[in-house]
């Protein structure tokens, strides 16, 4: 075979495959090693929406927790070790969110992995760890991971550094958003008792208080006595609702309720955005977590 029909065949095979590629699904461009992009996996799905945030369309990102799912009492499986092995960029959470997590990475054994702590830098407040849910602390997860993503991509580093500036005021618009609907309701009815205190730094920054938890740590009921002592405080405060999140039983909430003559809401989003569009990110979960309250407190 002549050199010039060599090279017809050769470049007939890299059209060939390039076609291919284009009709071949994500998942299976990412075990060819095809994958678009830097990639990223988060430990929750509140983190992977931040990382698209900033990353844009530079970044394939995939999530450990599923949505829906708990980080503090999730146990992972073998595919999630793979998929940090395969990783470049691995944003977790930090302050104690993810006990899980010194394993997989070991298991891993990713000596490339570059891994990005959001919390790393803020103050943790009783050793508890949803400091994502104050868009103030939020600002500074978004310049943890361009920071990740500028190691990891230099070549791409001013658009992630523009991304993440575009991504932080829209933050600076959530907060104040947020902050004017809180405002709407009366001071007397600014107390909340949810599930598991993960929304203590949102009321911490907005002015709501957080008379107490059903479940103090992950996994672990309350016994009759603090049931009691919860129905005692919604009583004392007038206590308009108690709030659960989607991946709870309410039934200790109900409990509570009956007892103290309060509703139950059971559709706060915290730990894990939704598959409903309206709480699809994380600033249009914090929306309607803000939603859901004013309307449940007014």
């Amino acid at each position: 075979m002549s050199v010039r029909a060599i090279v017809g065949v050769a470049l007939a095979l890299l059209c060939a495959a390039c076609s291919n590629a284009s009709k071949t699904p994500q998942s299976s461009l990412d075990k060819l090693g095809m994958t678009k992009g830097v990639k990223v996996v988060t430990t929750i799905s509140t983190l992977n929406s931040l990382v698209k945030g900033v990353g844009g369309d530079r970044v394939s990102v995939q999530n450990i927790v599923p949505v829906g799912a708990s980080p503090e009492t999730f146990q992972p499986a073998p595919q999630d070790v793979a998929l940090v092995a395969d990783a470049q960029l691995l944003v977790e959470n930090g302050a104690g969110l993810e006990t899980w997590l010194e394993k997989t990475l070991s298991n891993a054994a990713n000596a490339n992995l570059k891994t990005v702590v959001g919390s790393d830098g803020l103050s943790v407040v009783n050793d508890n760890p949803h400091l994502w849910m104050d868009p103030v602390n939020a600002k500074h997860y978004v310049l943890q991971i361009r920071d990740g993503l500028v190691a990891v991509d230099p070549t791409h580093a001013d658009e992630y550094r523009k991304n993440a500036d575009a991504y932080n005021k829209k933050l600076d618009a959530l907060q104040k958003s947020i902050q004017a609907k809180i405002d709407t309701i009366p001071p007397a009815h600014r107390y909340m008792i949810v599930f598991h205190n993960a929304f203590q730094y949102y009321n911490a920054r907005f002015g709501l208080n957080t008379l107490g938890f059903v479940e103090r740590n992950p996994g672990q009921e309350p016994n009759p006595q603090q049931i009691a002592g919860l129905i005692d405080l919604a009583k004392q405060h007038g206590v308009k609702a108690v709030f659960s999140e989607p991946e709870y039983s309410p039934k200790l909430l109900y409990s509570i309720a009956q007892g103290a003559g309060v509703h139950v809401v059971e559709n706060l989003y915290d730990d894990s955005i939704g598959t409903d569009p309206r709480v699809g990110t994380y600033p249009a979960m914090l929306q309607f977590d803000t939603d859901t309250i004013v309307a449940s407190l007014k």
